[in-house]
């Protein structure tokens, strides 16, 4: 239980929790304005306690996340057997039109003529 008070954690905390406490006063305040005789109030009053729930369900969802230790999405996706899906799409563009092949390779050849000057 340590590892939600970590900075982090305080202020996703602090946060979560006043954002409930907002928007559970957003709802009495259009409560009160419904009370008074404003109709389309009605609608809000319901609707700033729903965004409360929310919050909560989407606080109570990181936490479970973080105890079954779920790592978050890899911020560079791999591309498997690269090289070999490259030969296979040029392969087809052969087959296809080899004018376009051709013109491709030079581009390539270029591209890698640049990439390892720059390097």
């Amino acid at each position: 239980m340590r590892r939600f008070l970590t900075p982090g954690w305080i202020g996703l905390h602090a946060i979560a929790i006043t954002l409930c406490g907002a928007f559970l006063g957003f709802g009495w305040w259009q409560y009160d304005r419904a009370q008074s005789g404003n109709d389309r109030s009605w609608a809000y009053t319901f609707e700033w306690p729903i965004f409360a729930i929310f919050v909560i369900v989407m606080w109570v969802k990181m936490i479970r996340d973080e105890r079954s230790g779920a790592a978050p999405a890899p911020a560079v996706l791999e591309e498997p057997a690269e090289d070999e899906v490259k030969r296979e799409i040029i392969r087809r563009q052969e087959e296809e039109d080899p004018a376009l092949a051709a013109y491709n390779r030079y581009l390539a050849r270029l591209n890698s003529e640049t990439n390892g000057t720059s390097r």
